[in-house]
């Protein structure tokens, strides 16, 4: 059932026009996620839908609009400002843990809740697809600067080591990627372990290497209380 004010693109609901456009975005999902854009087509997108392909150019335009409406779906499914807010709170009482467990905890739960879209990233940057590198400018590159400057503030506070913090920040996002992909996309799993407790891993690992040569007094000062700028 839809909520109220929510999105149609729920299984089992009635195919009102709305309802068939999201039943063909999930299709396409899965078959752009396993062939990539260029391999799948518009005409095995209707067969799995169950719809002549007629049907998705009623909708879609294009198999480019197709994408696009994926793309477009997905950012506002979460979108990132939302999160930004979320983290802003952390990063003005310097909770460098629960920052960065937030940002693995979120990357870690939405690649377990859509594998298929995960995939789809991976499969648009080996095809170097624009409209998927659109996407990855306006969904990720904002965290990335979002977290680097806060990295950088904690450096300046002496709290974290010298280091690149857009570097810095992508190695810990790599971390919890990779940890994504051996353990879901390729099952290897030498570890039993939850993401939950990945997620408290990855961080404590990730905060000791930046925290390794900051000095007990960096240490102390950098635990003194914040002044709010007037």
């Amino acid at each position: 059932m839809v909520k109220e004010g929510g999105s149609a693109c729920e299984e089992g609901v009635r195919m009102t026009s709305g309802d068939r456009r999201c039943q063909l975005m999930r299709v396409a999902i899965k078959l752009f996620s396993r062939k990539g854009f260029r391999g799948a087509t518009t005409k095995e997108i209707a067969l799995a839908s169950g719809v002549t392909e007629a049907m998705i150019f009623r909708h879609f335009p294009s198999k480019e609009d197709l994408y696009r409406a994926i793309l477009d779906h997905k950012a506002s499914e979460e979108p990132v400002e939302e999160f930004l807010k979320e983290l802003g709170g952390l990063t003005e009482r310097r909770d460098d843990e629960g920052l960065f467990l937030a940002i693995a905890t979120r990357i870690l739960d939405h690649a377990r809740r859509d594998p298929d879209f995960m995939r789809l990233m991976f499969y648009s940057a080996l095809e170097g697809h624009e409209l998927a590198r659109s996407f990855r400018e306006k969904q990720f590159k904002p965290l990335n600067d979002f977290v680097a400057d806060y990295v950088a503030r904690r450096q300046a506070e002496g709290a974290f080591r010298k280091a690149n913090p857009a570097v810095a920040v992508r190695s810990f996002v790599g971390m919890a990627v990779h940890h994504w992909l051996f353990t879901r996309l390729l099952e290897f799993h030498a570890v039993d372990i939850t993401d939950e407790e990945a997620a408290k891993l990855l961080t404590n690992i990730f905060l000791n290497g930046l925290r390794e040569e900051a000095s007990p007094a960096n240490r102390a000062r950098a635990q003194e209380p914040v002044r709010k700028q007037r």
